[in-house]
């Protein structure tokens, strides 16, 4: 049921993001009894991993693939289990009493859950390199964003550079849709072929394997592969016109006009951070994911976390991630429409099944220092035009951690509030004090995590709790 203001101000469960775990969580919960709020701020279900899966221009299903078009029944089990639907919902606050502040057609308002399962998902990695900030430089994920809800791809000279599964898939669906790619750079370290060999047995058994084998074999029988690029810059007039790349010591320049980067997805933490949820530094996937008990439960009791936002891996453990969190809200709720839904011994089990080998991936991708870390006049901040050299500069006079730089560069209080470069200002700031990611730390994070307009905070209820709700500390 689709809706266009939430129903009712509490519900049993709320559940925000509407990508492959928020579905599976809304559409169990929904289906065993509870009162059930689907919150996502796109304008139709999916997220990333399915965006526009109900309305994409391309049918053809070659084109996308069956992982793809295995999200359209997802929706439609949501669709039919009762819960309620909320498009086009920002969620910009989540308190540790289950309180959500939800900005939806021009107005403000708050709800009450008993139970939260956050299905946020992931952001790309940040690739800051030399003149990623051009004109013509976007990330995989945003070009990935267009082809699926527009089925538009690339046509002028074309450069993809970076790493990793998503990096694979997005150049086959472009080369299968006609679209044009001159070069792609493969960024992935060979060393670590080496350190990920320990892991390759259990990936041998994994689902992604001979999927992962033949769209790489797929993309590099059309388009020219250069494989152990070390150093990449971006450059031109006023907008990109070349990129240069290193191999080996030995430089090179390609013409473009645009160039594609990815280097990995990692949790989308910002909302649950804001919540006071315990998070922990990850030593292989290199960021910060939830502390999580087996049910997907958080440090804040009633809070939960389930897909990419509970650490990397993948859209099959996502949707047994969101059924697990749902079965868990049911036991604690009730009870007695378990019988309807599958045994958390059934779903751990098929989270254990569909994680088996990801090790494997996390260490064969893990992104080199020097794309993570960079130096000089590498923007690290876009929001506020923050370089490598000026965060080495506030160190070097006294800056701390992530929250004493705000203070001196204005680092993350830009729109994005930290999301393209809070890892990005964690790692260059431990590195530059000898200290590791964990003991630097990141942005302390308040509502509102996301911006919203003042008419949308006046047409909130004038009361105490409201007003705390939005400056609480």
């Amino acid at each position: 049921m689709t809706s266009n203001r939430p129903m009712r101000d509490e519900y049993d469960v709320a559940v925000i993001g509407a990508g492959p775990a928020g579905l599976a969580a809304a559409s169990l919960s929904a289906q065993s009894g509870l009162s059930t709020l689907l919150l996502d701020e796109n304008q139709g279900p999916g997220g990333q991993v399915w965006r526009a899966v109900t309305s994409t221009p391309l049918k053809q299903t070659r084109l996308l693939g069956d992982d793809y078009w295995a999200g359209s029944k997802l929706v439609e089990e949501v669709r039919a289990s009762g819960a309620e639907i909320l498009q086009g919902a920002t969620v910009w606050s989540l308190d540790p009493h289950l309180e959500l502040g939800i900005s939806v057609g021009g107005g403000s308002q708050f709800i009450r859950a008993r139970r939260v399962i956050l299905a946020t998902g992931a952001l790309e990695r940040p690739f800051p390199i030399p003149g990623w900030t051009l004109p013509g430089v976007m990330t995989a994920g945003a070009a990935q964003t267009v082809l699926k809800s527009s089925g538009l791809v690339p046509s002028g000279k074309t450069v993809v550079a970076g790493q990793g599964p998503l990096f694979w898939l997005l150049t086959a669906q472009i080369l299968r849709m006609g679209g044009q790619i001159d070069l792609i750079l493969d960024t992935t370290q060979r060393l670590n072929y080496l350190r990920a060999l320990p892991h390759a047995a259990a990936f041998l058994r994994s689902p992604y394997l001979l999927k992962g084998l033949a769209m790489m074999r797929e993309v590099r029988s059309k388009v020219r592969v250069v494989s152990g690029v070390t150093k990449i810059a971006a450059s031109g007039d006023g907008r990109l016109e070349r990129v240069t790349y290193e191999v080996r010591g030995r430089s090179a320049t390609a013409p473009a006009d645009l160039l594609l980067l990815h280097q990995g997805v990692v949790p989308n933490v910002n909302l649950a951070m804001s919540a006071g949820v315990k998070h922990q530094w990850d030593e292989i996937q290199l960021c910060w994911v939830p502390v999580l008990d087996s049910n997907c439960g958080t440090s804040v009791d009633g809070i939960a976390i389930a897909g990419d936002g509970a650490g990397i891996a993948g859209v099959l453990a996502a949707v047994a991630r969101g059924r697990i969190a749902a079965r868990a809200a049911v036991e604690a709720l009730k009870p007695e429409a378990g019988a309807k839904a599958p045994s958390m011994d059934t779903l751990r089990a098929a989270l254990a099944k569909v994680e088996r080998g990801r090790r494997f991936l996390d260490v064969l991708f893990q992104p080199p220092k020097q794309f993570r870390i960079p130096e000089g006049d590498t923007v690290v901040c876009r929001c506020e035009e923050v370089t490598a050299q000026d965060i080495l500069d506030s160190v070097a006079i006294g800056a701390t951690g992530p929250n004493q730089l705000k203070a001196y560069r204005r680092t993350g209080m830009g729109p994005c509030q930290g999301r393209l470069c809070g890892l990005t200002v964690t790692e260059l700031m431990a590195d530059a004090r000898g200290k590791t990611p964990e003991e630097i730390g990141y942005y302390r994070l308040r509502a509102p995590v996301k911006p919203i307009t003042l008419s949308e905070l006046a047409s909130l209820p004038k009361d105490e709790s409201a007003t705390k709700a939005v400056v609480r500390g």
